[in-house]
């Protein structure tokens, strides 16, 4: 009995149409490896990133008490909006932007300079992401594709495109190599999207970057 199922195993490994079956899956097998390989060669991936965008603070040209405080964080206005008043000055927006911090002390005083506001300009935000020198670096350039996620959103994939690379290094972000001891510095790499299009993405929300290189 098992001699002749052993012949049957046979005889259905030699049938021509099993052979081409297996030919056919092993290409594919094949092909998708290739297009893994691919894929994964052409991209550089930045875990270490933010979305952000330069704060713009706000204070009174002169000192005063905070006498009146007419925005809270997370308010949108609009360039020479009211913000505050201070002593006999009153703080106004610059340009159209979201509040991102208020100092709430009413009857507080406040010293020529001293922030009352802070704000940012949406279009202003950027995916930034740090990467090593040693790291493909070399390989980044403005105009790229990119596709990155934010913690908060999951799985979900936003498209953008590398605005810059930064010309010097993040000195804070020195590191060392364990073989030789010699300094990697650290660079920022900038993506600018369509902030437009994704109203959810926040300033400060974590991010992963995926860089298209060819």
């Amino acid at each position: 009995m098992n001699e002749e199922k052993k012949t049957d195993k046979q005889s259905l490994f030699k049938n021509p149409l099993v052979q081409s079956i297996a030919g056919i899956v092993g290409v594919f097998v094949v092909l998708g490896g290739f297009i893994f390989w691919q894929d994964n060669h052409n991209t550089l991936f930045i875990e270490n990133s933010v979305i952000n965008a330069p704060i713009i603070n706000l204070s009174a040209s002169t000192g005063g008490m905070l006498n009146t405080l007419y925005v809270h964080e997370g308010d949108t206005v609009s360039v020479n909006m009211p913000l505050a008043s201070v002593g006999s000055d009153t703080v106004t927006a610059k340009q159209d932007g979201i509040v991102v911090g208020v100092t709430n002390t009413v009857g507080a005083f406040f010293a020529p300079g001293q922030t009352v506001v802070s704000m940012i300009h949406p279009d202003d935000l950027r995916v930034v992401g740090t990467i090593d020198e040693t790291k493909g670096l070399d390989q980044v350039h403005p105009g790229q594709k990119v596709t990155f996620t934010v913690d908060t959103y999951g799985n979900k994939t936003y498209v953008g495109v590398v605005d810059s690379v930064s010309q010097t290094a993040d000195n804070t972000g020195v590191v060392f190599s364990i073989s030789d001891k010699r300094p990697v510095n650290k660079f920022d790499i900038k993506v600018r999207f369509t902030v437009a299009q994704y109203p959810e993405l926040k300033n400060g929300m974590s991010a992963k970057i995926t860089v298209y290189l060819k």
